[in-house]
């Protein structure tokens, strides 16, 4: 009989929970949920290899392990950083933490437009997140900007390269679910940008999924660009039998119309199952679907403002939810 694997004890904003040896501080954050969870912004638990560049997840380690109780000499990034049995970490109990995290936002925010206004991706964008809650009122900067033209790079998407933070999403997306991976990061330092190579497009029938990855509004679905609000359409969980993914979606409904399809994702805004090119860009139509239900929105979101959802009866269809 084999022994049970040893747990190690770690305290995050007082709170203390037992995880896996191997485990990063942000997936024992989120294993606590609520506010002790740090913001990521390039970090996605299902794409191997991304973290570790946008530094918005950075904690104090206050107290090293049981063995090392030494505090750690800089804050760490949580998202790349393993566990020690006994370890206690400030996140927002901490004050370097705070203003640390508000440099990196002024920082991501030096070349991005203030186009919120404009952007598809307004409502649901985690650097607008970000930048409600650390960001300041004005800019110290005081050079040109870095600016791109917009790129359609697929039938299907569209590249606003002035936008992107560079959190590597994409290219991880495209490189681990596609066959043949055709853009990239380009370039070096302030240079740098994502690209595709001798201007080919993105062709593959899971490439649609970089536009969910994306963190701001650098990849757009070009089907849905400037339809709609998200806030104006109300999302509905549905399926279908599909041979290529597993068909599990969100379907946006603008009245008996859909006006996009994107693939579900947890509380932290990370995909589980992928959704191929057919189901995200050719069936929008509502024939197609099987309309499971709303889609539970956190309260706390822009989209949710005009959805409140109820508990409907046992003897009410789901549809009738809407």
């Amino acid at each position: 009989m084999s022994e049970t694997n040893p747990k190690f004890k770690v305290t995050i904003d007082g709170v203390e929970v037992e995880v896996d040896p191997g485990t990063t501080i942000l997936n024992a954050a989120r294993m606590i949920g609520g506010d002790v969870v740090p913001p990521a912004m390039c970090y996605y638990s299902s794409l191997e290899g991304s973290g570790g560049k946008c530094r918005t997840c950075l904690v104090e380690v206050s107290k090293g392990s049981e063995k090392d109780p030494r505090p750690m000499p800089k804050l760490v990034a949580s998202c790349s950083t393993p566990i020690m049995d006994g370890m206690e970490v400030k996140n927002k109990s901490s004050e370097k933490v705070m203003d640390a995290r508000a440099g990196v936002v002024e920082m991501l925010l030096i070349n991005h437009p203030l186009d919120c206004p404009i952007c598809d991706q307004a409502g649901e964008c985690d650097l607008q997140n970000l930048a409600y809650e650390h960001g300041k009122s004005t800019t110290r900067y005081e050079f040109e900007r870095r600016t791109f033209d917009k790129v359609d790079i697929g039938e299907y998407i569209k590249l606003h390269m002035t936008r992107c933070i560079l959190c590597y999403r994409c290219v991880y997306t495209a490189n681990q679910l596609t066959d043949q991976r055709e853009h990239g990061i380009l370039n070096r330092g302030d240079a740098a940008e994502i690209g595709t190579f001798i201007e080919k497009n993105l062709k593959n029938e899971f490439i649609g999924n970089v536009i969910d990855v994306c963190p701001v509004g650098a990849l757009t679905d070009k089907t849905f660009r400037f339809r709609s609000r998200v806030w104006y359409t109300k999302p509905m969980d549905a399926h279908r039998d599909c041979k290529c993914c597993s068909g599990k979606a969100v379907v946006w409904m603008i009245g008996d119309e859909v006006a996009r399809v994107t693939a579900r994702k947890d509380q932290f805004g990370e995909v589980k199952e992928f959704i191929c090119n057919e189901c995200r860009f050719e069936k929008k139509e509502k024939s197609d679907w099987t309309i499971e239900g709303p889609r539970q929105i956190d309260r706390n979101s822009v989209i949710s403002a005009n959805h409140y959802e109820v508990e409907a009866p046992a003897h009410t269809p789901l549809l009738n939810k809407a």
